[in-house]
């Protein structure tokens, strides 16, 4: 276990009030690399990450995972024809013609194939690794101080990119790692059908790399900026004026 690791979880748990844990992938050659990780039988990887914010330590290979467009994704099997073609998705009902589902899923970034043999996910704070990337899912507004702090130092503008498909595997996971770059999405199909994902959460994901910069920007995030954002308190007056206006009013 890694203190830095627990320290980091501990402070993105406490400062955003996660009701989950944030979760470490790891990208690995060799699925052996992933001792004592549970290679839960024909799931998803957005299931995978479901497991691991609950504090499960899994392993997802081309031989356990359910899902086939995360198993391109992750350079594990090829798309299926069907699938490639956007057929699949039509009969899902998600987009409105073929050439609509084929464009998307040909705008996908994906790991080379046989790249990589496996996904290992852990609870951040219990992680025997250091994190590719990590992985956020909760209600918006955490996930907004998230994307914040990342920017605390250096300003600038935060660039989401999604299909709104392949939230997790792509948007969240191998985009952060290809790219370097923090990312965000709002869900998808197949994570919001398939896991506990509440429709008021999202998913967030930046490179392991960027973990002591997010800290560190929530750290100074909450000395002032958060606890008065969350107070409300400009509402709060908007509020009261509105009410004494209205008894006013009435009076």
């Amino acid at each position: 276990m890694n203190p830095k690791l627990r320290e980091a979880a501990g402070t993105l748990k406490s400062v955003l009030g996660l009701q989950t844990e944030p979760v470490a992938v790891k990208f690995l050659t060799d699925a052996t690399q992933a001792q004592g990780y549970e290679a839960l039988p024909n799931r998803r990887y957005c299931q995978m990450v479901m497991e691991a914010r609950r504090g499960r330590k899994v392993v997802l290979t081309a031989d356990n995972i359910a899902c086939p467009a995360a198993a391109a994704v992750f350079g594990f099997k090829p798309l299926p024809p069907k699938l490639a073609s956007g057929e699949m998705l039509v009969a899902f009902g998600i987009f409105g013609s073929p050439e609509a589902g084929k464009a998307t899923l040909d705008s996908m970034r994906r790991l080379e194939p046989g790249e990589y043999a496996a996904v290992a996910l852990s609870p951040l704070e219990t992680a025997d690794f250091e994190p590719d990337v990590v992985v956020v899912e909760a209600a918006i507004e955490q996930l907004m101080w998230i994307a914040l702090a990342a920017k605390y130092e250096t300003g600038g503008r935060a660039q989401f990119t999604t299909a709104i498909l392949q939230a997790t595997c792509e948007d969240t996971t191998v985009l952060p790692f290809l790219t370097g770059d923090l990312n965000a999405t709002l869900g998808c199909y197949g994570c919001r059908e398939a896991t506990d994902m509440a429709q008021d959460e999202a998913v967030i994901g930046f490179p392991g790399g960027m973990l002591e910069t997010v800290v560190h920007g929530l750290r100074e995030l909450e000395h002032k900026a958060l606890p008065r954002v969350r107070s409300k308190s400009a509402y709060h007056r908007l509020a009261g004026c509105s009410e004494a206006g209205g008894n006013t009013g009435q009076e």
